[in-house]
């Protein structure tokens, strides 16, 4: 299927497609953030994995603003900094887009061969796809369904040409080899179809919540069947809390985790009647989406639950707020859940804190086994 500053690091660590298709072995995840650099390594042997190398570092402030990267200079050198001082041996490279650079569409056409499908391919992007199509990189799935059925429901996947570009010459520039160009949404949906396993009709919500875009994944089984990127993330609480208390950048980044920072004057209280607002703000794009979703789905298409993804995961009392609102379980996503971990090479307690940080990351080193 489709499928600087300071790190923080476990005590040790030891030809170009916008696909999730093609097979590419040895890629290392690199998840390139508005505000963070992760990076995973992951080996598979016979259908186990085991966790090589994780690790992250951060970006300064406004080095990639709204997808566009303003620094690349800053870019490539911490991706070459975090390859050197870790000791990460893989030099072809997974990576992924989302927000506008990205547009998913779920088409329904009549039955035909794969060669045919080819051929028609691209006209029938153009009638779906809002950019010149000489513009963009295209990529399509069939997607399962039913054997008797004379349509059949294919997933398009478009990327504009520029920032695809420029993604991959920064990785170029820090010596290392674009192999596969993703989509944020897809690659944490392989960590989930790994970690989690779930049932053929078992459908979840997968939320990934980044500094400036949160993705929207609803799976069905191992089958993404909707999906949609909104324009808002963790920095939205950050900048609320710094223009409401006057604060910093970094002080606001503790405060919108439950903590109060050294010298602050608001109270928990406060913050938390901050960051409700915004959080009823994201709530509501969610539950748009799922309206949405559940107009266009069979009759008691019933979601079982949602995982969170992504640094926004971690603002206070955002998970128990979500499962609130919609009447489901919801709890962080674990991307390390069911990898062979050699406990004594990292480090549990920042496992269990990066776990969702880490999620784009280890799907895309995932990707590298088909």
């Amino acid at each position: 299927m489709i499928s600087l500053p300071s790190f923080n690091l476990p005590k040790s660590f030891s030809s170009f497609s916008l696909s999730a298709i093609g097979k590419s072995k040895g890629v290392v995840g690199l998840d390139i953030g508005s505000s963070r650099i992760k990076i995973a390594e992951v080996k598979s042997n016979k259908g186990h994995y085991e966790l090589v190398n994780i690790a992250q570092i951060d970006l300064l402030p406004d080095t990639i603003v709204d997808g566009q990267i303003i620094d690349g200079n800053h870019v490539s050198d911490c991706i070459s900094r975090v390859f050197t001082e870790q000791k990460i041996q893989g030099q072809q490279i997974a990576t992924s887009l989302s927000g506008n650079a990205v547009i998913v569409k779920k088409i329904n056409l009549p039955v035909m061969g794969l060669e045919e499908l080819r051929d028609q391919i691209n006209w029938e992007a153009q009638q779906h796809i809002p950019f010149d199509i000489q513009d963009v990189n295209l990529d399509y799935h069939v997607l399962e369904g039913d054997a008797e059925s004379e349509m059949m429901d294919v997933l398009l996947v478009a990327c504009k040409k520029d920032m695809v570009s420029q993604l991959t010459q920064v990785i170029a520039q820090a010596g290392k080899t674009t192999s596969i160009v993703d989509v944020d949404s897809f690659a944490l949906q392989n960590a989930y179809e790994i970690n989690y396993v779930p049932g053929a009709n078992q459908t979840v919500v997968l939320l990934n919540i980044g500094a400036s875009v949160t993705n929207i994944n609803i799976v069905r089984g191992a089958a993404s069947i909707f999906t949609r990127d909104v324009s808002m993330g963790g920095n939205q609480y950050t900048d609320t809390l710094q223009k409401k208390f006057n604060l910093t950048f970094e002080d606001a980044e503790i405060l919108k985790r439950g903590n109060i920072p050294e010298g602050c004057s608001a109270s928990i209280d406060d913050a938390f009647q901050v960051l409700q607002g915004v959080t009823e703000i994201l709530a509501g794009e969610i539950q748009r989406t799922l309206d949405f979703f559940h107009q266009q789905s069979p009759e008691g298409e019933k979601i079982v639950g949602m995982l969170v993804a992504g640094g926004g995961s971690k603002v206070a009392n955002l998970v128990p707020y979500l499962s609130e609102r919609f009447g489901i379980y919801v709890e962080p996503f674990d991307p390390f859940r069911n990898l062979n971990v050699n406990n004594d090479k990292f480090d549990g307690e920042y496992l269990r804190e990066y776990a969702p940080d880490m999620a784009v990351a280890v799907g895309l080193a995932l990707r590298s086994d088909g």
